[in-house]
Order: structure tokens, then C-alpha cells, then sequence
């Protein structure tokens, strides 16, 4: 019993680190998926299987080299010279989001609880700083908690498609996509999740002594990855073309629902946003630390409060030349994770 809560929770921690707030609002599945029509459904099966394959990979790399963060992961892909220089753009890439899923927070405190910014986004600074104190196992426990309710969700958002009379949208809605795009899309969406959900995956795998855990907890969040995107996409689908007018979608799937579903929704979208930032501030950390002779707690609490100042700021203008060129980076990593073999 022990070794199976051991695979939930590192199952539902790759889950959490993958599923974030664009998976929540109904966007990246939107963007990468639904657009295309029923062909989707077929990419988003060829986007589950390479979950399951490559994030198991990274993990059983992570246990087999003993890597302590991301970076010894990029050496192993790329070499020495060229895996440090992707492992510090990754750092990069990994701040701007940090500070923008804190900005997140704020913004939800404001618009949806009617808060001050200031004080949701200290509230997220301060629950992220004690979590994080604990290190992996806390955020392992997080998402334990976390991914439950993500899954919940989910099933509601099922249960209220299937009486729509568009419900066979999914299997049957026709579209004129590029071709190119239609295939790129899945393989961007997987190198670009993957290669960030490496800061937390990487040090899963090291730190987790037993290999069985680390084999099957990535098959079955791999699994669980692909049920909800299918499950986003069914949801989705029924509505369309009407919900790509929306900047989140899966708000407009609830709205029905009654103030309490909402309030639901509301914590999800939150506690996605959290898990989403814990996470890449653990990666931070310990990339920061690998780099440099300073404490881990001092590490932290300097990217926390540097994400705080930043996120007074906004972070569009950089983000808008980091998407896109990470996006097409990611297709090389993505390639030689695929591509490197296990060691002997």
C-alpha cells in the first residue's frame, strides 16, 4: 500500500506540473486541439502515448544518473558545453513564467474574490515559501490534494457535455486546418510542457530511490495527462465554433452550473496556478544552487521576491519573443529525449 501512494502522488504530481492554469481555462487544449476538428481526437491519443513514454524517460534518466537538477539532464541530451547554455535559457524561460503564474494569483484574488492584488499575491508567496520549505515531499503531498480536485472537475465538465446535443462533436466536427499546424501543434505542446515540467520531474526521479515507483507513477500520470486533455477536448468540442471567442473557455462551460460549481472552478484554476508555480520555484532553486555556493532558502526567497517585482510590471513583451522561440527549442529537446538511450 505504501508503494502505491508512492505512484499516485508522484502520478499526480507529473499531472499537476503539466496540467497548469492554460490547461484550466480551456485555451492551450483549444489552441493545440479543438481548433482542428475531430482530427484532434487522434493527436490528442498521439500526445497521450508520448506523455506516458517521455515523461517516464526523463524520470528514469533522473534516477538512473543521480542528476540533482534539470541541468544534468540537458548535459546528458546535449553535452556539456550546449546543455549548460539550454539549461540557463530554460531557467530563463522558467522566471518569466514563475512571475507570471504569481501575477495569476493576484489577478484571481481581484477579479473573482474581490481582494486586493497585493494581498493575493503575498498570500501565494507566503504559502508557496512554507510549502516549499518541506522540499519534494510537500509538493508531492500538494498535488495529492490538488489533482483530486482538478479530476473532479473534470467529471462534471463530462457529465454536463453529455447532455448537450452537440456531444459527438469531438468524433464528427469537421474542419480545414493546415495539415502542417494539425501535426506540429501536439509535438509543441509536448516539447514545450515537458522540457519546463523537467524541473520538477527531474529531481522526482533522483530523489525517489525506488525505480518501480518512478516507472509506473509516470506511466499513470502520463495516462491521467491524456484523459484530460480527451476530456477537454470533448467538452470543448460541443461548443464550438462559438467558445473561441472566449479568453476562458472552460468558464463559459459552467456558468449554468450555479455559484458553487463556479466557486469550484475558481480553486481549481487557482490551486493549478499554485502547483504550476511551487514547482518551478523548486526547479529554480535547485538549478540556482547547482550554479552557485548560497543556500537553498536564501536562493528561494530572493526568486520570490524578485517574481513579486516583476509581476507588479506585467511580463507580456518578454514573453511574447520567449513563446515562440522556446516553442521551437523544445522540438530539439523533445527530439533528443526521444531519440537518447537509457544507460547501461
Amino acid at each position: 500500500m505504501d508503494q502505491f501512494k508512492k505512484i499516485i502522488q508522484v502520478a499526480f504530481t507529473y499531472m499537476g506540473t503539466i496540467v497548469g492554469a492554460g490547461f484550466a481555462t480551456g485555451q492551450e487544449i483549444l489552441t493545440f486541439f479543438t481548433q482542428f476538428g475531430s482530427i484532434a481526437t487522434l493527436t490528442i491519443f498521439i500526445s497521450s502515448i508520448m506523455f506516458i513514454w517521455l515523461g517516464t524517460k526523463i524520470m528514469i534518466f533522473a534516477h538512473d544518473i543521480g542528476a540533482k537538477s534539470y541541468e544534468d539532464l540537458n548535459k546528458l541530451l546535449f553535452g556539456e558545453r550546449l546543455g549548460e547554455w539550454i539549461s540557463f535559457f530554460i531557467l530563463v524561460v522558467l522566471f518569466a513564467i514563475t512571475s507570471v503564474m504569481l501575477a495569476g494569483g493576484g489577478s484571481i484574488f481581484h477579479e473573482h474574490f474581490h481582494l486586493s492584488y497585493q494581498i493575493g499575491l503575498w498570500f501565494t508567496i507566503l504559502l508557496a515559501y512554507l510549502v516549499l520549505l518541506k522540499g519534494i515531499n510537500a509538493i508531492l503531498i500538494v498535488n495529492s490534494i490538488v489533482v483530486p480536485l482538478i479530476l473532479l472537475f473534470t467529471v462534471i465538465l463530462i457529465f454536463t457535455t453529455i447532455q448537450s446535443p452537440n456531444a459527438g462533436n469531438w468524433l464528427h466536427r469537421t474542419a480545414e486546418p493546415n495539415p502542417l499546424r494539425v501535426w506540429l501543434s501536439p509535438f509543441l505542446y509536448i516539447g514545450f510542457n515537458l522540457s519546463l515540467a523537467q524541473a520538477v520531474l527531474v529531481p522526482i526521479g533522483s530523489q525517489i530511490k525506488d525505480k518501480k515507483i518512478v516507472y509506473w507513477g509516470g506511466i499513470v500520470g502520463g495516462l491521467g495527462i491524456g484523459l484530460m486533455l480527451l476530456a477537454g477536448h470533448f467538452a470543448l468540442s460541443a461548443q464550438m465554433p462559438g467558445i473561441t471567442q472566449f479568453e476562458i473557455p472552460m468558464g463559459m462551460l459552467i456558468v449554468d452550473l450555479g455559484k458553487a460549481i463556479q466557486f469550484l472552478f475558481l480553486l481549481v484554476i487557482y490551486a493549478e496556478i499554485f502547483t504550476t508555480f511551487i514547482a518551478n520555484i523548486y526547479g529554480l532553486t535547485l538549478q540556482i544552487k547547482q550554479r552557485t555556493s548560497l543556500h537553498h532558502q536564501k536562493i528561494m526567497i530572493a526568486i520570490l521576491i524578485i517574481g513579486y517585482f516583476i509581476s507588479q510590471i506585467g511580463f507580456s513583451t518578454l514573453l511574447s519573443t520567449l513563446y515562440p522561440l522556446f516553442g521551437f527549442l523544445s522540438l530539439g529537446w523533445l527530439w533528443m529525449i526521444m531519440k537518447t538511450k537509457p544507460q547501461v
